[in-house]
């Protein structure tokens, strides 16, 4: 299916978007305020530098991730894992 959306900055409030595919598209930058991703698939993706607040991550699985400097609550991850790994 060919793009409908043209490069830029755009505005969407109250749009349902359920089951969209996004592929190479460049989202840096871009603010992400009461959005539901229950159910979303991230693959390859690049959220480095990227800050969650106030965020449901139950349920959550991250797998081959790069953890470095990655923080919550303040915490390093790798030390958490560290520290939890025999």
């Amino acid at each position: 299916m060919a793009s409908t959306i043209i490069g830029g900055k755009h505005r969407v409030e109250n749009v349902a978007l359920t089951e969209s595919s996004f592929r190479n598209v460049c989202l840096g930058g871009a603010r992400f305020d009461d959005v539901n991703l229950a159910g979303a698939i991230f693959h390859d993706v690049n959220l480095a530098g990227a800050r969650f607040a106030d965020v449901n991550l139950s349920g959550v699985e991250i797998t081959n991730a790069n953890l470095a400097g990655m923080k919550i609550n303040g915490i390093l991850v790798t030390d958490l894992l560290e520290a939890y790994r025999p």
